[in-house]
């Protein structure tokens, strides 16, 4: 029987998986290789990556309570792909105040949030004092929340409006509150590719730079890539190639996140050119991939449940990942770009989804410390998460969970 299983596997990827179980490191052109497996040989890839998964991270699965934040959508910046970004003078255009970000803040902290993730368009009106302010007023009120904020692209602002050197830009940040970096605006790092996708954005030197001084200072970030509109399988390898290389340089990268691409509300989307989206093949192919060409130099994969959905996302626990990203609670990018999977994935949800597959759920900090496994679901903690009647009633009322009772705000159930 087994026999009949393997039998139809290419023999060149067969030895390419077996090396990368025997922790030998793949080269850019057997990345190329399997990016392109079909048939037996994907299915193949599939089981070799869910095999590294175990022996890398085990069987527990984890997630981060985190709630996004963005403060702006005014950006001029034009990115194709972007269906978020909105000139000053639109109807849609928004400009937080801080006390609107702490607010936001407050709400998820309520609802058992570790960590805020703060991000917004380009604002030229913006300078480097203003991301400072951002990070001193939600610390005064909150110490003890991770901060991860600003993407390369808002450190090359902030940059370009302060005159520091990178590494003093960061400690400076840093010192106001800053914990983490999101490691966005890589999309894809080969500017052939971003010169059509969006010209006026930092080219892939500059992203490395930003990410190398993040990094030399002890601000870790995380590593994405942007797939499924223009790119070939060979600049997803060499975009690998360069995370690795990054990675092994400074070790400041917490995990990997693929990210799929959303068409239907963008130029990019309706490019003659521009594919519309990964298949749900693609996806998982991409997540295999990447746990065998990036271990054991980055060996958290993450799956974007925002642009997969919670469905195919199980599947991904399957196919190299180890872990479901987080809440957010509020998504505006993809949400504005056509996806259709919401705003909010609560941590019981999470929890049930992971078991599910058979695995064990990891609330963990934003630098994967484990805060809580949840080893037996009958111990699983009461849900914070507000339901619609809740929010219409007030903060007092809350959700026990599928399936418990609610309460009132006497503290009584209800019926």
């Amino acid at each position: 029987m087994l026999e009949r299983l393997v039998a139809d596997v290419t023999p060149e990827v067969a030895r390419l998986l077996d090396r990368a179980l025997d922790g030998q490191e793949l080269s850019v052109e057997d990345a190329l290789r399997l990016l392109r497996a079909e048939g037996p040989d994907f299915h193949a890839l599939l089981r070799a990556a869910d095999v590294a998964r175990k022996e890398d991270c085990g069987d527990d699965v984890s997630f981060v309570i985190t709630r996004n934040i963005n403060f702006t959508n005014v950006c001029y910046v034009g990115c194709s792909f972007c269906g978020f970004a909105r000139h000053r003078d639109e109807a849609e255009a928004f400009d937080r105040s801080f006390e609107e970000i702490n607010a936001k803040a407050r709400n998820a902290v309520s609802r058992g949030a570790t960590e805020v993730c703060i991000q917004g368009g380009i604002d030229p009106d913006k300078d480097h004092h203003h991301y400072r302010e951002i990070l001193t007023h939600l610390k005064a009120e909150f110490p003890d929340l991770h901060i991860h904020a600003f993407s390369p692209e808002e450190m090359d602002h902030i940059s370009k409006k302060s005159g520091m050197p990178l590494p003093e830009q960061m400690r400076w940040l840093m010192e106001a509150g800053l914990d983490t970096m999101p490691g966005t605006a890589a999309e894809i790092l080969d500017d052939s590719l971003r010169q059509v996708l969006s010209p006026n954005k930092l080219m892939t030197e500059r992203w490395k730079e930003i990410v190398r001084a993040a990094h030399s200072v002890g601000l870790r970030s995380t590593a994405t890539i942007m797939y499924g509109h223009i790119e070939e399988p060979e600049h997803v390898a060499r975009h690998l190639e360069v995370l690795r290389s990054l990675q092994k340089e400074t070790g400041g990268f917490t995990e990997f996140v693929p990210l799929g691409f959303i068409h239907e509300k963008n130029v990019l989307g309706h490019w003659v050119h521009s594919r519309p989206g990964p298949s749900g093949a693609d996806d998982l192919r991409l997540i295999a991939v990447s746990r065998l060409f990036l271990r054991p130099h980055i060996t958290n994969v993450q799956m974007s449940w925002v642009k997969m959905g919670p469905k195919l996302s199980q599947l991904a626990l399957e196919a190299g990942a180890n872990d479901f990203g987080g809440t957010l609670m509020e998504e505006s990018i993809s949400r504005e770009s056509g996806s259709d999977y919401g705003e909010n994935l609560p941590a019981e949800e999470m929890r049930r989804l992971i078991r599910e597959m058979g695995r064990t759920p990891v609330q963990r900090s934003t630098t994967y410390e484990v805060l809580e496994r949840f080893a037996d679901p009958e111990k699983d903690p009461p849900s914070l998460e507000p339901t619609r009647e809740n929010e219409l009633a007030g903060p007092t009322r809350w959700r026990a969970g599928a399936g418990k009772a609610r309460l009132d705000r006497a503290g009584q159930p209800t019926h």
